[in-house]
């Protein structure tokens, strides 16, 4: 996703960066952060606990070499959140970017709504349908892999099932990379009564 012909994951990190500037959670999470999808753009001034969490243990352990020595307040998790989310503190601010693709929906919400403080705030980055292929060619073969995993959610049916959980949306935003591929940014409130 760093690759320049891709895009993605400046992408994600400018706008987890962005977010974590306009909304200053003293306390934010970021789910499925891989290599640390934006953990660069933290202001440990501002920002003084961050979670990370990602089902693939090599991920959480090189996090953890990389952030421990320059983010104080650095939580790392091995976590599934299709599963529930137990032992883990509640946050302010929650980004989850390209994650909705790889697990059911109305799970994760639920989960992610448990991780969720008082009024805090889900940016959700969903990838939209674009002309080529799902998942962009690289000279990284194994990536081809996750083609047959990934499912598109529409942001229409991804902000239904968040409001079952409680989530407002607030707003959605459109961008587009290097390589064509279009995503659309939702950000929600977590403070209604979750519908039944």
């Amino acid at each position: 996703m760093a690759l320049p012909s891709v895009g993605q994951a400046d992408m994600l990190a400018t706008q987890f960066g962005e977010l974590l500037a306009s909304w200053m959670p003293e306390s934010a999470a970021v789910i499925g952060c891989a290599g640390g999808n934006g953990f660069d753009r933290v202001r440990v001034a501002t920002t003084k606990r961050l979670v990370g969490i990602d089902i693939n243990p090599q991920y959480v352990q090189e996090l953890a070499y990389r952030y421990a020595a320059t983010i104080p307040g650095l939580e790392l998790y091995v976590r599934d959140i299709q599963e529930p989310l137990a032992g883990i503190e509640p946050v302010q601010f929650i980004y989850a970017a390209l994650v909705m693709e790889y697990v059911e929906p109305a799970a994760a919400l639920a989960n992610l709504a448990s991780l969720c403080g008082p009024d805090a705030i889900l940016a959700i980055v969903l990838q939209l349908p674009s002309p080529g292929p799902p998942v962009t060619d690289s000279p990284f073969a194994r990536l081809k892999e996750l083609a047959p995993v990934l499912r598109l959610v529409p942001p229409d049916e991804l902000a239904a099932r968040a409001c079952l959980q409680g989530f407002a949306l607030l707003a959605t935003r459109h961008l587009t990379v290097a390589s064509g591929k279009q995503f659309a940014l939702q950000l929600f409130r977590r403070s209604a009564v979750p519908r039944i």
